[in-house]
């Protein structure tokens, strides 16, 4: 029974989130559109999806060359796919029309801030794992 009630507070929050993150992106473009005017807001907005085309590809080559560098070394690249699904994630929220997601995407993309990321996601996997609700099984 506790399990249900977990999963179904999960949905409640993401309801939630599908709720509040649109409102508050059609609230700062707006404000941003009264702040520097309209043309000049769709322009920024259009350039953020281009910037985010760029730098989603830029960096995913980065990180699938040093994937490759290290499955060729006989290493298990786990930082590496793990900096992959947040640039993917990045590219994905910057090319998604607002202002708050390119923020968050910007420093998904961005090495330096990428690593807090990086590390939510090692605390969130090694919590999973070690309640046993993560199970990774070899064919």
């Amino acid at each position: 029974m506790a399990s249900y009630r977990t999963r179904r507070g999960k949905g409640k929050w993401m309801a939630a989130a599908f709720i509040v993150v649109p409102a508050l992106e059609i609230w700062s473009i707006v404000a941003m559109g009264g702040w520097i005017g309209g043309a000049a807001t769709f322009l920024l907005m259009v350039l953020g999806g281009v910037a985010g085309a760029y730098l989603m590809r830029r960096e995913g080559r980065k990180a699938w060359t040093e994937a490759q560098r290290q499955t060729q070394a006989g290493q298990i690249p786990g930082r590496t796919l793990l900096d992959g699904l947040c640039i993917l994630a990045g590219g994905i929220l910057l090319m998604s029309p607002g202002f708050l997601t390119d923020l968050v995407g910007i420093t998904l993309l961005l090495p330096p801030t990428r690593r807090f990321y990086r590390s939510l996601m090692l605390a969130w996997l090694e919590k999973k794992m070690r309640d046993g609700s993560l199970l990774i099984r070899r064919r």
